[in-house]
């Protein structure tokens, strides 16, 4: 089984398109450079040589033109304007689980078609990465060769005892892709001639005729892409290792970035979670309630700061009752009396408070007891908590494979824990035996599996052996072979990032696609805590951590091993979260870990949850006096700021006030009249930053059922029959009305004017001391596109809008505006490209038309029994007496307060939030509309509505293509003849506007 990669994801398509339009005005160029015969003294002096030529990239940009491209991509995407340029060094910030990996490598290939560069390292922090970049490259290799007409690239991990690749990089004209990991090449520049594999490929080499790896890099100018690089450029050594590739730009790629360099990409967690790009999350835990009895006691932390100190949690009686409480404390401290008196903590005096590193722990006087870091006494036993937890992980794991498996969806899940001999240890003859929690959950599994609500899934398993394979450990091995000669597995202690790791990543990542498959019996993955990033499975439902000590795994880390959106048995993704739903076994109670999980995100990513920013609203996008679409801005934004404080909604930080909060939850927000058409992008937008991350309690899931009464009744009935027929389309328009109308936009277009490019060379100062760059030459030219031969401009338009060359060659023609392409071809062709593509979005949609199959192909209604639906009490549903289930699953307020006015209306008999099956075909891709509803006044007959809820009513507030859905669907209820109105609305008022006219 092999995962299928989605080359048409919008928010992709926007980080690689951000990334590309930082050189637009670049024609394609390389620099060459001289490589040394093997039998010569090494030259990679810049140059031309006809015998054994490097191959580098080449940047022929002026800088004023690089910062005006950021410029632009900063304010597409609504980021803070960089004012300088500096260093090409960008940031582009992808949540994790939204395929960065998969953005970088593509990015690769829209450089190397649009640009021609060609040489490009990617540099990671740790072994995990690496192995994960190396599994991602075998994976997409066909995927990418499909859609670049089987371009020629290579790529390797760095290794120092293959050299001869570093020279193969060098030298080809292909696309080559370096990967490499920090530690490689961060030398110690105190002792450059010290023996390590990081000096190498810094030391002169026999095998590179002489000459230092390092210089055949640098030579290429390659493009440095950062993976992590929160995790790489963390020191002065790594920022001059990085130097030292002598790089032509360098993009860093994470969801976590320290410093954000000219930002020109995000997508945080919160857009990833708002736009059901990740698993959400929803957190369970074990707690145990009325357990006072004993003498109970929890460390929480040591400090020796300022005297030895420790924090910890007891029961203490107060005004009759018992309460947990936490506090500080010194040695001495009496328990009892801490307590209010409790004799349970008789004895419990604090005699040492021990700070060692992997050592904390606190003693008392009176009893031999001693309590670790992390650890609890006085409550359940420590093992029978983690029996508790794994039997809950398991029963989660069953509930989401019945629901699960019938759509050809294998669930995993993944347990977390700090000693390897808790799940395999050995004997003193050295055969493997279980343990603890090997045994513990063969135990427990036995126990589920006999429940009947599992029978299903166990009809053809010999119940008795079912435990048998579906677990299995992935950790760190050791040279050591066991009795019957497996390598042993062993403790890991270097993080995730030592070389006794590598094999524990590199059987994760061989594993990744076998553990997709129906055919692989491996259902739950144990693993070392430490083993904590660089790797995912996209199927993982369930994380349960299992530590006997405080656990230093971060909660993003812990939950990045399951948030990508899970796939089927045929390798495709399946979207929406009524089936992405990642469960945490957490530790500590859901509120705890909600905030654990906030202040992360907020430590990692700079969010600020409820500070509103002064460029938030810059790339809402407006319609100028001719038409044409425009961002808002960074000025507007600012003024919208400005009154967003003055009217007390914000304070002089920005931070939100619960006067706005108010406001947008009554729609009585107050805006200046010069944004007064984009008021409900910008209520949106608040809506977003007023809220708080959006963790559900496990407690609060709760199954949607269908209210009987409403959806066997003859009004749901008579509803359904008008729109649950399906329909074909033939999409046909006027080609000579596409031409002229092509040709027009592009005599109004924009003047092109000539391009310019700047030469810049330095001098590679090279010596035993080490390898710097000198100071840089620059010299501008104007570029005359007489002294070069230029593109193929109807090729290349016919591969970018697949028209015929005929059309192509006459919409030029028409255009009047050839003189502009001799004058800078790459950025007419870039002007022409768009405005063409532009209109055929607009001529598909209006050419489009439907026709009804016939009264057999439908949706029936009875699908709406086979559906099941969650949702959470106090987070996305809204209960109801009108609708056909018994509550409404919401996915913004718009919908919630849509559903709650339709359940109060008294023109409203009956109305059906549309389920995810409920399709419409259109050339953009199936459309699901919102609503199907039925209104009955006095005054007129029945009448039947389609609904699509929006938070604007604005054509131009949204993105074009789900316009053009919209439009779609719009035709196809038109087509079944059955008088269906179709109706986009942004509250009821707005919806109730329509009867009159339908």
């Amino acid at each position: 089984m092999k995962i299928k990669f989605n080359p048409d994801l919008d928010f992709q398509a926007d980080a690689i398109a951000s990334i590309v339009d930082l050189f637009e005005g670049q024609e394609t160029c390389q620099t060459n450079f001289t490589v040394g015969a093997m039998d010569a003294t090494p030259q990679l002096s810049l140059g031309i040589s006809e015998n054994s030529p490097g191959i580098g990239n080449y940047l022929k940009l002026l800088n004023e033109d690089i910062l005006a491209n950021i410029g632009k991509v900063q304010l597409r995407n609504g980021l803070k304007p960089s004012t300088a340029l500096g260093d090409l060094n960008f940031t582009v910030e992808m949540e994790t689980g939204t395929g960065k990996t998969y953005v970088y490598l593509r990015s690769i290939f829209e450089l190397n078609r649009k640009y021609g560069f060609t040489k490009f390292i990617v540099v990671v922090p740790s072994v995990a990465i690496k192995e994960g970049v190396k599994k991602s490259l075998e994976m997409t290799e066909e995927h990418f060769k499909g859609l670049f007409d089987n371009v020629r690239f290579d790529y390797f991990v760095y290794d120092s005892q293959k050299l001869g690749q570093v020279r193969n990089f060098a030298t080809s004209d292909c696309i080559q892709i370096m990967v490499i990991n920090i530690d490689a090449f961060r030398r110690s520049f105190a002792d450059p001639s010290k023996e390590s594999k990081a000096n190498i490929i810094h030391r002169p080499n026999d095998r590179m005729t002489g000459a230092k790896p390092i210089e055949f890099i640098q030579a290429t100018n390659p493009i440095v892409i950062i993976d992590e690089p929160q995790s790489v450029d963390t020191t002065k050594k790594s920022t001059e290792a990085l130097a030292s590739l002598n790089p032509l730009c360098t993009f860093r790629y994470s969801a976590t970035h320290q410093d954000k360099h000219h930002q020109v990409f995000r997508l945080d967690s919160v857009d990833a979670y708002e736009r059901k790009l990740v698993k959400q999350i929803e957190v369970a835990g074990v707690t145990v309630a009325d357990s006072h009895n004993n003498a109970y006691v929890r460390l929480l932390s040591v400090d020796n700061r300022n005297g030895i100190s420790a924090r910890i949690e007891y029961d203490a009686i107060r005004k009759g009752q018992i309460k947990r409480e936490q506090k500080k404390v010194k040695t001495g401290v009496d328990l009892v009396e801490l307590s209010g008196g409790r004799d349970v903590y008789d004895g419990y005096i604090i005699e040492e408070i021990y700070c060692a590193e992997g050592q904390e722990y606190i003693s008392f006087t009176g009893t031999e007891t001693v309590v670790r870091l992390g650890q609890t006494i006085g409550e359940v036993d420590d093992d029978e908590y983690k029996r508790l937890q794994i039997r809950k992980t398991i029963d989660e794991h069953l509930d989401k494979e019945l629901r699960l498996r019938p759509k050809g969806i294998k669930v995993l899940s993944l347990f977390f824990i700090d000693r390897v001999a808790n799940y395999r240890a050995y004997d003193a003859d050295g055969n493997p035996v279980k343990g603890k929690y090997a045994l513990m959950f063969e135990e427990e599994y036995a126990k589920a599996i006999k429940k009947p609500k599992y029978s299903t899934l166990f009809e053809d398993v010999d119940l008795k052996t079912a435990a048998d394979g579906v677990h299995n450990g992935y950790f760190a091995q050791d040279k050591k072979k066991d009795a019957s000669g497996n390598a042993r597995l062993k403790e890991s202690k270097g993080g995730g990032t030592t070389a006794d790791d590598e094999g524990a990543y590199h059987l994760i990542m061989r594993d990744k696609e076998k553990l997709l498959s129906f055919d692989s019996k491996l259902k739950f993955i144990f693993s070392h805590s430490a083993l904590r990033e660089g790797w995912d499975n996209p199927n993982v439902f369930q994380i349960c951590t299992l530590n006997e000590t405080s656990s230093v795994m971060k909660k993003r880390q812990e939950i990045g091993r399951g948030l990508r959106i899970c796939v089927d048995q045929e390798g495709e993704r399946v979207y929406g979260f009524e089936v992405n739903t990642l469960t945490v076994m957490a530790n500590e109670s859901y509120e705890e870990f909600a905030r654990k999980l906030q202040k992360e995100i907020e430590e990692d990513t700079g969010i600020r949850f409820g500070l509103v920013e002064q460029h938030l609203f810059a790339n809402i996008p407006v319609q100028d006096a001719n038409g044409a679409q425009q961002p808002l801005g960074v000025e507007t934004s600012k003024k919208v700021w400005e009154h967003l404080k003055k009217e007390g909604y914000v304070d002089n930080r920005g931070k939100v006030t619960d006067k706005l909060r108010r406001a947008l939850n009554d729609d009585s927000l107050e805006l200046p009249n010069e944004v007064a058409e984009q008021a409900g992008q910008i209520a949106a937008l608040l809506n977003k930053v007023a809220g708080s991350l959006n963790v559900k309690n496990a407690e609060e899931r709760t199954k949607v059922s269908l209210n009987k009464e409403r959806f066997l009744g003859e009004d749901f009935k008579a509803l359904w029959d008008r729109i649950k027929y399906k329909t074909t389309f033939q999409v046909s328009f006027d080609t000579e009305a596409l031409i002229e109308t092509c040709a027009d936009e592009i005599k109004k277009s924009p003047v092109v004017t000539k391009a310019r490019f700047v030469y810049r060379k330095s001098k590679t100062e090279i010596s035993r001391g080490g390898i710097g760059m000198g100071e840089a030459f620059q010299q501008t030219y104007s570029y005359d596109a007489e002294h070069m031969r230029p593109p193929d401009i109807v090729s290349f338009l016919q591969n970018e809008t697949n028209l015929t060359r005929r059309s192509i060659v006459e919409i030029l023609r028409r255009s009047g505006r050839l003189g502009d392409f001799k004058r800078n071809p790459n950025k007419f062709i870039e002007q022409v490209s768009e405005i063409i593509k532009s209109q055929m979005r607009l001529f598909i949609v209006d050419g489009i038309k439907y026709h009804r199959i016939g009264d057999d192909a439908f949706y029936g209604q009875e699908l709406f029994k086979d559906q099941e639906l969650f949702g959470y009490l106090s987070k996305n549903m809204v209960k109801t007496e009108k609708s056909v289930y018994d509550h409404v699953v919401y996915d913004s307020d718009v919908e919630r307060k849509f559903a709650e006015r339709l359940d109060q209306s008294g023109d409203v008999k009956v109305f059906a939030k549309l389920p995810d099956w409920f399709k419409i075909e259109t050339p953009l891709g199936t459309y699901n509309p919102d609503w199907a509803v039925l209104v009955e006044r006095e005054d007129v007959e029945r009448l039947f509505f389609i609904v699509e809820t929006k938070g604007s009513l604005l054509t131009d507030a949204l993105r074009p293509t789900e316009q053009g859905k919209i439009d779609c669907g719009k035709a196809h209820f038109k087509a079944l003849g059955t008088n269906v109105g179709f109706a986009v609305a942004n509250s009821y008022d707005s919806f109730e506007g329509t009867f009159d006219a339908h």
